[in-house]
């Protein structure tokens, strides 16, 4: 048992707490760097990051996401205090927002053992897990990535999107998980490139405000349950 414990990957939870989109990519990418280093000098490899943050209202776009996703100009959502920032995760366009919850796990797949279509499910399935604390029934919907309710029907609505960059096999970059979200922002945007699906948030489907640091804890439970290969210590 003891050696089983050693074998574990180390991750630390962290929390940026609200900081701007730049801000936290610039960190992200040094945390990523520095893992990247470690395995190709053959150093003792530091442990991985899942960081917790929000972000004040921006859109973002994904490297391989459609600019005409975009309704209206960047400088347009400028005058209106958003940021418009291309970057270069996995995905098309999204909106963040305070009230949202953004993930951005920094981990070696390798020491997982997983690979990056497994590690997205995982991911699905730590928010799945994390609403249903809340009772709130989501799953799935083929050919998406993310987190949705009522796949398949009429009021389908996404709840939860994802977009992640990986090289070497350690990724980047996340979710973003609608709490207490305005949705307005997503009139922007026709979200992560679908025109005839909508969005919805936790504060939505429960008719209520949501202490975001209890959602937090909630969160790192499921974590915890749905990658048991880690040891995330406290």
């Amino acid at each position: 048992m003891e050696m089983e414990e050693k074998q574990r990957y180390a991750v630390s939870f962290d929390d940026w707490h609200t900081i701007g989109y730049r801000e936290a990519w610039e960190r992200q990418q040094h945390v990523f760097d520095s893992l990247i280093e470690g395995k190709l000098s053959g150093a003792e490899i530091e442990g991985g990051r899942w960081i917790f943050c929000e972000h004040p209202p921006v859109v973002t776009l994904g490297k391989h996401g459609k600019k005409n996703n975009l309704l209206y100009s960047p400088e347009w959502l400028t005058e209106r205090g958003v940021e418009y920032v291309e970057t270069d995760r996995g995905g098309d366009i999204t909106y963040h927002g305070y009230g949202q919850l953004v993930c951005y796990p920094v981990l070696d797949l390798d020491r997982l053992h997983l690979g990056l279509k497994a590690y997205i499910y995982r991911l699905e399935q730590s928010v799945i897990g994390l609403l249903s604390r809340y009772g709130i029934v989501a799953g799935r919907v083929a050919g998406a990535t993310g987190v949705w309710l009522d796949g398949g029907m009429p009021a389908e609505r996404k709840i939860c999107a994802m977009g992640v960059k990986s090289s070497r096999f350690v990724t980047m970059h996340g979710l973003a998980l609608n709490v207490n979200t305005d949705l307005s922002g997503f009139s922007y945007i026709h979200p992560c490139g679908f025109q005839d699906k909508g969005v919805t948030s936790m504060a939505r489907e429960l008719g209520t405000t949501l202490d975001m640091e209890q959602v937090k804890r909630a969160f790192e439970e499921s974590v915890r349950a749905v990658f048991p290969e880690i040891d995330f210590g406290r």
